[in-house]
C-alpha cells in the first residue's frame, strides 16, 4: 500500500505529526484523513463501475448492429430462393397427410367392428 515506506519511515511520520500538531488534533486529522481515503476509494469504484457498464453497453451495440447486419443480408436471399425447409409453416395443400398407422392384424386377433365388404 505505501509502496517503499517501510516502518522505520512511518514512526518518523508520526512522530513529526505528533510534534507538529500536538496529542489533541491528532486524533481529529486521523480522522479526517481516514474519511478522505475512503470517499476517494468509493469515488474510483464508481468510476470503475460506470465505465465497465459503458463497455458492456457498447458490446451489446456492436453485437446487435451485427445481427441486425446478417439478418439483412439473409433476408434478399430468402425473398429470392424461399425460406429454409424448416422455418417453412406446414399448411394442409402444401404436403399430404400422413396416414394413420394401423395395428397388424394377426391371425388370432378379432376385429372389434365389422368391415364395411363383411355382412353383419
Amino acid at each position: 500500500m505505501f509502496g517503499s515506506v517501510g516502518l522505520p519511515e512511518l514512526l518518523l511520520i508520526f512522530v513529526v505529526a505528533l510534534l507538529l500538531f500536538g496529542p489533541r488534533k491528532l486524533p481529529e486529522i486521523g480522522k479526517t484523513l481516514g474519511k478522505a481515503l475512503n470517499e476517494f476509494k468509493r469515488a474510483s469504484n464508481d468510476l470503475q463501475r460506470s465505465l465497465e457498464e459503458e463497455v458492456a453497453v457498447d458490446e451489446l451495440k456492436k453485437t446487435k448492429r451485427e445481427i441486425e447486419d446478417a439478418a439483412a443480408l439473409t433476408a434478399p436471399a430468402t425473398a429470392l430462393f424461399g425460406a429454409p425447409e424448416a422455418e417453412r409453416p406446414k399448411t394442409a395443400t402444401s404436403e399430404p397427410a400422413e396416414p394413420k398407422p394401423t395395428e397388424p392384424k394377426t391371425a388370432n386377433s378379432k376385429p372389434t367392428e365389422p368391415t364395411p365388404t363383411e355382412p353383419k
